[in-house]
């Protein structure tokens, strides 16, 4: 066992601890005599609790570690320690940049850890600790999304709470040693919700099974609460009913009698839910959806039953019962919620596209001998066959054979890639020609698919900033309608017509009813569930709501050069020979390659390459030297070769004629122009350049059409920035920028009041796109870049930006409507429902059509979500 050191943290045996003290009946362990002194000077700053109690009355202040996860890395903490100590409540903070902590000292009654939470993410910086999904069975009341994250957050020791009512789960990240899992499904018990393991990340067909169950159970209660109403509507108006309008009173009331007792299964098996939902809601004095649809159909049936027992009680008129709104309205909502459910298994179709891609068994080679073997159990090391037209089944590298295969379930490119000994394989692509053989490299949850899979799910459990505040009004929607209710009924009751009671009943239990948070806490989600799937079938992977929302806004796209605008590889673009030379172009660039090839210097390799790829014989090489500055020189073929710059063409008196003023030409294009001396004599030029990918200009007008400045960044001199600015057509360029400036350039954008987004690839990109507003990483790029990023483009080409801003403003325009429709609902409904139509019109309404109306509004908002799934990029990567 091991115990801290309470002065640096470091955690130590306690036989071998370099001294021990005993203070307020503990025993401390410390690792040397440094910690030892600062103990002995403040003892009571270092202890944090009794060993009994668990209180320490000479310590108000708590301490606590927070893991962050990208601490010892690119960014400086000077902001995030800041940011801290401005919290009210915060005493002290220590950066561990060695262990990744921050060990921050605070009065818990003036701040929380979720609070802090917010000041590490606002700093740009990634909490550690663990991240946990639980499911949330029968979550429908978006009024409860708020309350069950602030039960969760008020637990110790959680960063943050997320709780997605388009799923039914909950997203945690906290500290282990803090709280326990069985902590936090309590949390969510409270609240009169029953926890269960989380569906993400399970296979399609668990999910379908477990949607498939629910949808059962709603039918089940539907069709049972749907029975009864048939019978009890009848006797509800016998005076329209033929045979029934016939019946004496004392026959019709044995009948409502009957009523009162078969509404009474359908409150409490079809609204077994609401009224569940209610009482948790009533033990913490709060109020959600399920206590609209309880008090309504409960008050209902209390005046039903009491009417009927009682008749003489009331005013003539008046005694009628209304069953027929306990088991109606009862039904429809019930319906609505089925049909909810359903409309959501469709909106989830984007994830088990991608699950369903994966292979289910794999060909492995162990001990000589073939073997299927179903996936789950293919381990890395394995050696596994792959033939023509069967899946890659896991990630890897090839080790023997060949053959063209199709990654466009990856990169959304339609051309199989070639494949050769060496080269990486992914999982769940297909092999299209040859047979090859890979040894695994990654299995399970963490091949490609796996985790392109598992960010999209945590994307999809996030929230926009839009989604908060839907959550917040949805909050205080309910207490409002519960006092329009009242009001309601006590303006019918004091000036209404005749019989009042039954006016003000009527129109107080309707407000009850029509009422949907609902459709207000769904507008969000369902859209964004869909959008980031959508996203993802088209190689854009969003990392958050948040950060789909705000690339809706981008003014403005910054686009590092090389690896992005550019292919990030030099390759050889012209040869130039000599005037009067006896050179082909073949011949100098054959005996080029042949000198290059035993040179270290970066474009040698471009060089060598582009002699290859024309199928060029390349000779030995004899006395190679390189020139520091200069060049190089070598003896090929018994010819004295020079290749290099101006400088060694002058030092060996080589004439170049109009080679030099062709090499200027070449500059100013962005190349990179080398002279090539043969025995003597000027031979001619070979240019080698980073190239320009196919599709970045038309991107990028693409990008400038949609109303977006386009800026390049690069550490390359002004001329070649401006060379390849013209050749894709963008007029702004920050050139020269020194890789740590180019955070600081964003920023200053940024002054500019502008939503700027940045795409890059590499290392030195990494600040620059945890700056922006938006960092997108092209995902043929480093993992640091695509761990700094907002949103990954699984391909390396710009379109991805193009059909990435295209896909957040879709779905934040079907955000908007689902909102605008929800809202314009409950804002003409309830003024309906209160009945301000009747003194001009004489219509009231009835509680049946507000049940209907109700149950149908959720359905309408999950149907309009829906329709983002017929979304077509500008670009299709198909």
């Amino acid at each position: 066992m091991t115990v801290r050191d309470p002065v640096c943290g470091m955690e130590i045996e306690p036989q071998n601890a370099f001294a021990h003290r005993e203070h307020m009946g503990q025993t401390f362990y410390f690792c040397s005599q440094s910690c030892v002194d600062q103990f002995d000077a403040d003892p009571h700053h270092y202890v944090m609790t009794s060993a009994t109690t668990g209180f320490n009355p000479e310590r108000t202040l708590t301490r606590i570690e927070l893991p962050v996860a990208d601490l010892p890395f690119y960014k400086p903490v000077t902001t995030l320690e800041s940011g801290l100590r401005a919290l009210e409540g915060v005493h002290q903070v220590t950066t561990n940049a060695g262990a990744g902590v921050l060990q921050v000292e605070y009065d818990s009654a003036k701040v929380n850890i979720p609070q802090m939470a917010e000041v590490v993410r606002a700093s740009g910086f990634q909490l550690g600790g663990t991240n946990i999904k639980i499911g949330i069975e029968n979550l429908r009341c978006a009024s409860c999304v708020k309350f069950i994250e602030d039960e969760l957050k008020s637990k110790e020791g959680v960063f943050s709470a997320t709780v997605n009512i388009a799923t039914q789960e909950a997203s945690v990240d906290y500290l282990p040693q803090k709280t326990t899992l069985s902590q936090l499904k309590t949390a969510i018990e409270t609240w009169g919700y029953k926890p269960r393991p989380a569906l993400t990340g399970a296979p399609v067909d668990k999910q379908e099974e477990a949607h498939a169950h629910e949808y059962g159970r709603l039918m089940r209660m539907f069709w049972f609460s749907a029975i009864v109403s048939i019978p009890v509507l009848l006797f509800a108006y016998p005076q329209y009913v033929p045979g029934i309008r016939d019946l004496s009173m004392e026959t019709i009331r044995w009948a409502w009698i009957l009523s009162a007792a078969a509404t009474l299964p359908v409150l409490f098996y079809s609204g077994y839910d609401f009224f569940t939902g209610a009482w948790a809601a009533f033990k913490h004095r709060s109020a959600n959806m399920n206590t609209l649809i309880a008090l309504g159909t409960g008050a209902a049936w209390l005046y039903s039953t009491f009417a009927i027992a009682f008749p003489s009680v009331f005013p003539e008129g008046t005694s009628e019962p209304f069953y027929d709104v306990v088991a109606v309205v009862i039904a429809l909502v019930v319906l609505g919620q089925a049909l909810e459910l359903r409309a959501k298994g469709q909106s989830s179709s984007a994830i088990k596209k991608l699950l369903g891609l994966q292979a289910k068994t794999a060909r492995v080679i162990r001990d000589g001998k073939e073997m299927d073997l179903p996936v789950e159990e293919v381990l890395v090391g394995d050696v596994i066959q792959v033939r023509p037209g069967e899946k890659v089944p896991v990630d890897g590298v090839i080790v023997e054979g060949s053959s063209a295969v199709d990654e466009s379930m990856l990169t959304g490119e339609s051309l199989p890639v070639s494949k050769k000994q060496g080269d990486e394989v992914i999982g769940s692509t297909i092999n299209k020609t040859g047979a090859f053989k890979f040894r695994t490299t990654k299995v399970g949850k963490d091949t490609a698919l796996a985790q392109i899979v598992k960010m999209v799910q945590d994307a999809q459990n996030s929230k926009a900033p839009i989604a908060r505040l839907a959550d917040t009004v949805s909050g205080y929607f309910v207490p409002i309608v519960m006092i329009l209710a009242v009001w309601t009924f006590v303006i019918w009751f004091v000036i209404g017509p005749q019989p009042q009671l039954v006016y003000a009943l009527v129109t107080s239990v309707t407000v009850l009813i029509i009422a949907c948070p609902c459709a207000l806490g769904l507008a969000t989600p369902m859209s964004l569930m869909v959008g980031i799937g959508k996203g993802a079938e088209n190689g854009i992977l969003i990392r958050s709501g948040e950060a789909l929302q705000t690339a809706r806004a981008i003014q403005t796209v910054v686009l590092d050069k090389t690896g992005t605008i550019t292919k990030g590889k030099p390759e050889v673009t012209d040869t130039v020979i000599a005037d009067g030379g006896e050179w082909t172009m073949e011949d100098l660039l054959r005996l080029t390659a042949s000198v290059e090839k035993v040179s270290e210097h970066p474009l040698a390799q471009a060089i060598v390459e582009g002699a290859q790829a024309r199928k060029l014989e390349l000779s030995n090489v004899q006395d190679f030297e390189a020139i520091p500055g200069h060049g190089v020189s070598a003896k090929v073929e018994g010819r004295n070769i020079l290749i290099g710059n101006i400088k060694l063409m002058n030092r060996e008196k080589i004439a170049l004629g109009s080679l030099e003023e062709k090499s200027k030409t070449l500059a100013d294009d962005g190349k990179t122009p080398m002279f090539v001396g043969i025995d003597g004599k000027a031979a001619g030029i070979i240019a080698v350049a980073d190239t320009v990918k196919e599709d970045s200009a038309e991107a990028i007008k693409a990008l400038q059409s949609m109303g977006i400045e386009v800026v390049m960044i690069t550490g390359d001199n002004r001329r070649t920035a401006e060379a390849i600015a013209r050749k894709v057509g963008i007029t702004r360029v920050l050139a020269e920028v020194l890789p740590e400036d180019k955070a600081n350039n964003v920023h200053l954008l940024q002054a500019e009041n502008k939503k700027v987004a940045m795409v890059g690839d590499g290392i030195n990109d990494a600040p620059a796109l945890a700056q922006a507003d938006v960092g997108l990483a092209i995902g043929t790029g480093t993992d640091v870049a695509i761990e700094a990023s907002d949103i990954t483009l699984i391909k390396g080409s710009l379109k991805g930006v193009v059909t990435a801003i295209e896909v957040s403003r879709a779905t934040m325009t079907n955000i908007y409507q689902n909102l605008f429709g929800a809202f314009i609902y409950n804002v003409l409904g309830l003024p309906v429902a209160m009945g301000v139509l009747f003194p001009f019109f004489g219509l009231l309404l009835s509680p049946l059509i507000a049940g209907a109306a109700m149950a149908f509004s959720s359905v309408t908002v999950v149907g309009n979500a829906n329709r983002l799934r017929g979304f077509k990029p500008k670009f299709s990567v198909r």
